[in-house]
């Protein structure tokens, strides 16, 4: 276990973050679109209204709902009633589409250790309700320790008489023993925020970040996969959960390989065009979906709607746009190829963020940070875009935390 998990603390990850904004449940889709484009993980936490201006943190546990994501709301737009009347379905409260989910999120004190909190991670929960305060600081001091060991001096009472920290790691603050910290503002801290943590301390992790995620056994065989020639609305009908993805494959060969082409995921609609995907998850096959409609000679552009949609960041002072549904607006960059012809060599946007079974742990933690994604699907290395497997937030948080490091406590 690196010693880094044991000497930080979660308030360590929430320097900078900005003052968590509750979602009600109450809130129309049309809010919510807005929002998400400002979150994490392509999702926002959804919450019951807040009943008196003074609440435990068990009755804050209760009011909070579920994680509402990008490919909820693509999927929920995709249903007929909400193509036939699209400013209603936009109008829909937010309580009607979120999946709830009371054990994504868990409030924790700002001073619990963060190899608690990745536990917590790894049993599934997907956001930390850090509160706002300056008290962790002084703890933070107490149990950060430098990378090579040595231990930070501590901030004794004046009447202390020495300044050494002479604790162990067993004696350290967790969450179950750190009393409620009172007050009204909060943060929220995602696996992502882990993650870019951790991208900062592959020296306290060393050797696992330049190990192949193969050796690790970071690779997750467990993934969903749609056919290519299938409606694209199937692939939400397999209830992705973690990663909220699903691979579009070709036909599978005789020996049962997928080649993937694409994918349909929270991650890959999280600033897309919402109507203009709902139409094409609606309409499209699977692999029209991910190619782009504008690939498909066999689709005439005057069969593509029109969608007016007001989604403007200004609380509704944004004007209603007329436009053609394109691929480009779905979040996929149109090219010259026909879909079914040249597929090898189209490498747009639409093109799936991949990594290979050799590829080291600390790649692919930077990969899924540059593209803000929250899985890399995994290729073999001698076969171009055969898929075995996936690699997510929960993949990566569980090897770093089972595999041990190099970084030995030493004494001061």
């Amino acid at each position: 276990m690196a010693s880094v998990f044991l000497y930080h603390v979660v308030g360590d990850l929430t320097v900078g973050k900005p003052e968590l904004v509750e979602l009600c449940e109450t809130e129309t889709i049309e809010t919510a679109i807005r929002a998400i484009g400002d979150s994490t993980e392509c999702g926002i936490p959804v919450w019951k209204r807040r009943l008196s201006l003074i609440e435990t943190s068990e009755i804050r546990q209760q009011r909070f709902v579920g994680i509402l994501n990008s490919l909820d709301i693509v999927a929920f737009l995709a249903r007929q009633e909400c193509l036939d009347d699209q400013d209603r379905a936009m109008k829909t409260p937010v309580s009607e589409v979120v999946v709830q989910n009371n054990s994504l999120l868990k409030q924790v004190d700002p001073a619990t250790r963060l190899i608690d909190a990745l536990e917590m991670m790894k049993q599934g929960v997907r956001r930390l309700l850090v509160p706002k305060t300056k008290g962790w600081k002084r703890v933070s001091k107490r149990f950060s320790m430098f990378y090579n060991g040595r231990w930070l001096k501590s901030l004794e009472t004046p009447n202390s008489s020495t300044n050494t920290l002479t604790m162990n790691a067993s004696n350290l603050p967790s969450s179950s023993s750190q009393p409620t910290i009172p007050t009204d503002k909060f943060c929220c801290l995602s696996r992502e925020d882990v993650i870019r943590f951790l991208i900062g301390c592959l020296g306290a992790l060393a050797p696992i970040p330049l190990s192949s995620i193969s050796s690790l056994g970071a690779i997750n065989p467990n993934y969903s996969v749609v056919d290519s020639s299938l409606p694209a609305i199937e692939a939400t009908q397999m209830s992705p959960d973690d990663p909220s993805a699903v691979a579009v494959v070709e036909p599978g060969s005789s020996d049962g390989r997928h080649k993937i082409i694409g994918e349909i995921s929270a991650s890959r609609l999280w600033k897309c065009d919402y109507l203009g995907a709902a139409w094409a998850l609606a309409n499209l096959s699977a692999g029209q979906f991910v190619m782009g409609v504008e690939d498909n000679h066999h689709t005439p552009r005057s069969s593509l709607p029109d969608f007016s949609v007001d989604l403007s960041s200004n609380g509704g002072g944004g004007s209603m746009r007329a436009r053609k549904f394109s691929s480009r607006s779905v979040g996929f960059n149109a090219a010259n190829t026909s879909f079914g012809a040249g597929r090898s060599m189209y490498r747009g946007r639409s093109a799936p963020l991949t990594c290979k079974v050799k590829s080291s742990l600390a790649a692919v933690m930077a990969q899924m940070l540059s593209h803000r994604v929250t899985h890399v699907w995994v290729t073999e290395d001698d076969t171009e875009d055969v898929l075995v497997g996936v690699v997510g937030y929960a993949d990566i948080l569980a090897t770093v935390t089972k595999h041990p490091a190099n970084a030995v406590l030493s004494g001061s």
